[in-house]
């Protein structure tokens, strides 16, 4: 059964019998309309059966089967154009082999590899079955790798040669991983070879038929808090992502997009984000992940491949700032540069304009629920520090504790009413935490923010960050931006410490550019700057110099670490 989704703005998803004999591409149709008419005319229209697979390549195999999915760039500088063809015929295969070991509908499928196409053909042949991919960031260590295949009781693990020798320790006596696969051919730990697995199985392969709301993706949260928590999506995850898509990437797809990230494809922002919606509409994606970020080779890849759209963290957003005036070394064209994980200051939207030609996008969202918020420079203007309005098809509000909305200009948690294709199944295996993020029809991000009278969310920090001090709730969100205009700063992070007189101070911890060094005279100017700009309570009473500031792997300031550096000071 064709699952084709024609999608308009306002978005319509016909049911599968209006469009089983559809062969061409999925195609966007955007007039010049308000946002206010945008949001207020879109309607979800889900179909009760959907698969990614058949979604995001076979459809595409079928109607333009040359055309290209992946624009892989190799660690030796050669480039390969995989079509959605050659995708295909190898997940069929890659789902017929792993068919053979055992994996059914439900099974849990992990996936440790870079961007590369083996990565995924992987995720293919996994709906393929019907099975549950769940993606691994490349890097992770031992103890990240086999927490997480002993939490969900993975099965089956994709993998490379050099991910095997890293993360060996945490690959022994896991209960229930029956076999590991390597790109790299048959290895250690009885290692089977990915290529050699596809050669000798059949290339004859049909989609499983499967509904909208079964399991698809197992996904792990960052770990600022706690252990990380699996996040269960359905097949519909998928559609739910795409009008945030469309919205930040000014009215994407147009003809000659072409999409990259430098975000592993293990988190939502390099596969909910950018793979995933791509393929969908056809656009290829350039795959290509750098082992670490470097400011002159991202601009370089931009410019070789003819890269039109970019999702990038703010951290490597202001990585590529320290590079003085690419435009006359790098020959790149980009339609649309979005960006989300943490607020993008003003001088960052400036520094856009000047080096890109554009209006950077500021998205919000979470793995849970992801990509809700937005902003659409074609149809609305940004706010810089904003994360943006309600992307069309979601009802984000700010509500408090209990569940009920507050008005505008109150400072309350960011909240999307269920249902919405975009939000999670649960959280593996604790139904408890599942409960707890519910008030309601409310499903409670976590994050704290303030509504304004245009409708736009400013964020201040997640729930557990909120500053109270004197009788004030701080968001550092704020003051780290603010902190982030000051000339000496390159790197913030603001907590609050305990104060006895205060309850908390306000407290941040600063990583300086390279030209200037910490001394008690700077740290004067910069809570004096701070002051001026924001307000007497806000201003941090105290200022730490650090050589480096503990990140998440995702590029989020890791304030529990911030915190244990304060308790030893």
């Amino acid at each position: 059964m064709l699952t084709h989704l024609a999608l308009t703005l306002p978005v319509v998803f016909p049911s599968p019998e209006e469009t089983k004999n559809q062969g061409e591409g999925a195609h966007v149709k955007i007039s010049g309309a308000s946002y206010d008419e945008l949001y207020r005319t879109f309607r979800w229209e889900v179909p009760a059966r959907f698969n990614i697979a058949q979604a995001i390549c076979d459809r595409h195999a079928a109607a333009t089967p040359d055309a290209p999915a992946l624009i892989h760039e190799t660690g030796d500088g050669s480039v390969n154009a995989w079509s959605f063809a050659r995708i295909k015929e190898s997940a069929d295969r890659l789902a017929n082999a792993l068919a053979a070991l055992g994996v059914t509908r439900g099974t849990i499928v992990a996936i440790q590899l870079s961007q590369c196409p083996e990565n995924l053909i992987t995720h293919v042949a996994a709906h393929k079955l019907g099975a549950v991919a769940m993606p691994l960031f490349a890097l992770f260590g031992p103890d990240a790798v086999r927490f997480r295949l002993e939490d969900s009781g993975a099965a089956v693990l994709v993998t490379a040669t050099d991910n095997m020798a890293r993360v060996a320790a945490g690959l022994t006596d896991v209960p229930t991983l029956n076999h590991i696969i390597s790109i790299d051919g048959p290895g250690p730990l009885g290692a089977k070879g990915f290529w050699e697995l596809t050669a000798a199985a059949s290339s004859n392969g049909v989609a499983t038929d499967t509904s909208v709301d079964d399991p698809a993706y197992l996904m792990y949260t960052s770990g600022t808090t706690g252990n990380p928590k699996g996040v269960l999506h359905a097949q519909r995850v998928l559609l739910g992502h795409l009008p945030g898509v469309m919205v930040p990437h000014n009215l994407f797809p147009q003809a000659g997009d072409r999409f990259w990230t430098p975000a592993d494809w293990a988190w939502a922002g390099g596969i909910f984000d950018v793979l995933l919606p791509s393929l969908y509409f056809g656009v290829p994606v350039v795959a290509q992940r750098l082992a670490k970020f470097e400011p002159d080779a991202a601009f370089a890849l931009m410019a070789r491949h003819g890269v039109r759209n970019v999702f990038m963290p703010p951290t490597a957003l202001r990585m590529l700032q320290a590079i003085p005036n690419p435009r006359a070394r790098y020959d790149y064209k980009l339609r649309s540069l979005a960006s989300g994980g943490e607020p993008m200051g003003a001088d960052i939207i400036n520094w856009g304009h000047e080096t890109f030609g554009l209006t950077l996008s500021e998205f919000y969202g979470q793995t849970e629920v992801n990509l809700v918020v937005g902003n659409c420079p074609p149809v609305f203007p940004a706010k810089p520090g904003s994360m943006g309005r309600p992307v069309p098809g979601h009802i984000v509000e700010i509500v408090d504790r209990d569940g009920n909305v507050l008005p505008a200009g109150e400072l309350g948690i960011v909240a999307v009413r269920r249902p919405d294709p975009v939000m999670f199944l649960e959280y593996w295996k604790q139904p408890e935490a599942t409960a707890d993020k519910f008030r309601g029809e409310w499903c409670l991000l976590g994050d704290i923010a303030v509504k304004d009278s245009d409708g736009y969310f400013w964020f201040q920090g997640r729930d557990n960050d909120i500053i109270k001090s004197a009788g004030y709730r701080i968001g550092p969100g704020e003051v780290e931006e603010c902190l982030l205009k000051h000339p000496a700063v390159a790197l913030a992070g603001v907590i609050g410490t305990p104060d006895p007189l205060r309850g908390e101070a306000v407290t941040a911890f600063i990583v300086t550019k390279p030209e200037y060094a910490g001394s008690a005279e700077l740290a004067n100017e910069i809570q004096a700057f701070v002051k001026e700009r924001l307000a007497a309570h806000e201003y941090p009473r105290r200022v730490h110099f650090i050589a480096e500031m503990p990140m998440t792997v995702t590029g989020k300031i890791r304030r529990v670490d911030l915190r244990q550096i304060a308790d030893k000071l």
